[in-house]
């Protein structure tokens, strides 16, 4: 089965990215790097989410009400006015709390301002739930089905790129004091997540 990465990166490749680089302000190699990072992050915050109480459940739940990945037959089409969809809600159940500390760190991480990399979340967030919505539905996975893959993807990213998912892990821990060493990130990228968005 294609891990949920190599969906999305097939999905937002392309004339896709072309597109969000232009929604958001920014050249595509700056998209393509935010998105390299802002994508196992938002993916890491589901898995965290999956794993605490009735969370696989109420996500679940969400996917089979709300997300069936029609999204990903017509990516176009939605990317024309991402803003009209329900990225923003998406964000506020996932990160929390974490969202402007997730801005400001990929923000200093690829150059591009925060109110891009905030446009950048709301667009890719229904992407990655329509994606999962859609793996959900043809593997016919069950909310601790559903938390363990994301669990798998989550540790697959750690191995290929374990400097930035501890990145990624600081962005989303909120007991930290606000001090993320990005330095390693801005300077290197998303490595072999990075080349799913380049041309």
């Amino acid at each position: 089965m294609e891990s949920l990465m190599e969906t999305l990166g097939r999905a937002l490749g392309g004339s896709n990215l072309g597109q969000i680089s232009r929604q958001i302000g920014a050249d595509e190699a700056s998209t393509g790097n935010a998105m390299a990072a802002a994508l196992p992050a938002l993916i890491s915050a589901l898995s965290r989410n999956a794993s605490r109480g009735d969370g696989a459940r109420a996500l679940s739940n969400a996917l089979e009400r709300d997300h069936d990945g029609s999204i990903l037959d017509n990516l176009g089409g939605f990317l024309k006015n991402p803003e009209a969809g329900s990225g923003d809600g998406i964000l506020g159940h996932v990160l929390g709390s974490n969202r402007p500390r997730m801005e400001s760190g990929l923000s200093r991480a690829t150059g591009l301002n925060t109110g891009s990399i905030g446009m950048l979340l709301t667009t890719l967030a229904p992407v990655v739930m329509g994606a999962l919505g859609r793996t959900q539905r043809s593997a016919k996975l069950g909310p601790n089905e559903l938390s363990s893959m994301l669990n798998q993807e989550t540790e697959q990213v750690a191995r290929q790129e374990p400097q930035s998912a501890g990145i990624v892990s600081q962005l989303l821990d909120a007991d930290k004091d606000g001090d993320v060493d990005i330095s390693d990130l801005a300077k290197h990228g998303f490595g072999i997540l990075g080349k799913m968005f380049r041309r």
